[in-house]
């Protein structure tokens, strides 16, 4: 056996496979958190069937839930990638845990791309149950799966650099306060459960500007109307996404 066979062979790891390492211990976290599977699974799941199934909000709709569903699966969007990330990245850095992978060859935009992946996973599994409920109270989806996939991923750039900006300069109490509100707030006056036609014309222009309505409205126009792509819903997202990113990486703080 010649010297050396075993030798060390010291320096990072190539950036692709520690953000795949990291994508995947990020996904188990987020699976293996109750709190977490509260807000991203059982909310979404009680709301779709509550006001499917009872008359509480006129929709406008035939059946309550062709309007419901697009925004339900955009509700899951945000309390993933924005609300549940804001939380667990808020408590990671009170912790100490980002102050040790700031001590790691991981680069900070690699992190981001990690989180975001890891939420990316987990809405794949959001969206699967809440479509297979949806079918179950008689859904009857349309559109263009690229369309929607494109929305989903958009909005999920859009949310998770709210998300970690928030978590990055905030201390961990006032994200969990502040990351509730918001989930709250963009519940009711995002179009998710109350269509935005039910609001007065001057609060109405200013809820569209929000990434939750230009969610919610295009995943609406493809899956309800059978549209194409909603390019102004699209580019809505599309802009808060570079927006929320690029201030996250600008801003990010690791203690």
């Amino acid at each position: 056996m010649s010297t050396g066979t075993y030798a060390p062979k010291p320096g990072a790891a190539p950036v692709g496979r520690m953000i795949a390492a990291q994508t995947a211990l990020e996904t188990r976290m987020l699976l293996r958190n109750g709190e977490q599977l509260l807000l991203t699974v059982i909310i979404p799941s009680l709301l779709l069937v509550l006001f499917s199934t009872v008359d509480i909000v006129d929709t406008g709709a035939d059946k309550a839930v062709d309007f419901l569903a697009p925004g339900v699966l955009a509700l899951a969007v945000l309390s993933t990638a924005f609300t549940g990330q804001a939380i667990a990245t808020g408590f990671e850095r009170r912790y100490g845990v980002l102050k040790r992978l700031g001590a790691s060859p991981l680069p900070r935009w690699a992190l981001m791309a990690s989180k975001t992946l890891a939420v990316l996973v987990t809405e794949v599994l959001q969206i699967a149950l809440l479509t297979a409920i949806a079918l179950g109270l008689g859904w009857s989806p349309h559109g263009d799966p690229f369309s929607v996939l494109l929305l989903v991923v958009l909005g999920t750039a859009a949310f998770s650099g709210l998300g970690l900006l928030m978590a990055g300069t905030l201390r961990a109490e006032a994200t969990l306060a502040a990351a509730n509100l918001v989930f709250l707030l963009l519940l009711v006056g995002g179009g998710v459960i109350v269509p935005l036609a039910k609001f007065p014309d001057a609060a109405r222009s200013v809820l569209e500007l929000l990434p939750i309505s230009a969610l919610s409205d295009g995943l609406r126009a493809v899956l309800q109307d059978g549209a194409a792509l909603p390019w102004g819903d699209a580019l809505t997202l599309a802009v808060w996404a570079v927006l929320g990113l690029g201030a996250a990486a600008r801003f990010f703080r690791w203690e």
